[in-house]
């Protein structure tokens, strides 16, 4: 099985379906993304979709519905979990400030931007 992520104008993961292999026959996206979106066009479903991998084994991850494809780096992510945080070089995102190691469970506040214990 292959897997297709739809994605808008700006990135944003709308759906994910799958395609039978004998539509996709080649796991490696550069060789079956043009026959997987070629057979996802016959079937009249629009956009523009991108081969996601089930197991996390190219494009980062799995592309998660509401997340985002950055084309320049050519992965999927998450969607920003909250203003303040940032993407870092590995296209994950981190908060202002490191979550404490020792206590917890934590949370975030957004609004102190800082970690908050649960206890």
């Amino acid at each position: 099985m292959a897997y297709f992520a739809q994605i808008d104008d700006d990135g944003t993961v709308l759906q994910v379906i799958a395609v039978s292999n004998d539509d996709a026959p080649d796991p490696a996206p550069t060789n079956s993304e043009p026959l997987g979106q070629a057979f996802i066009a016959s079937l009249g479903l629009d956009g523009t979709w991108k081969q996601t991998s089930f197991n996390h084994s190219w494009r980062k991850m799995y592309a998660p519905v509401g997340g985002r494809y950055l084309a320049d780096a050519d992965v999927f992510i998450h969607a920003q979990p909250y203003p303040s945080w940032t993407l870092d070089a590995n296209h994950d995102w981190q908060p202002p400030t490191p979550m404490p190691a020792e206590g917890g469970p934590w949370y975030w506040d957004e609004v102190t931007l800082s970690w908050v214990s649960a206890i």
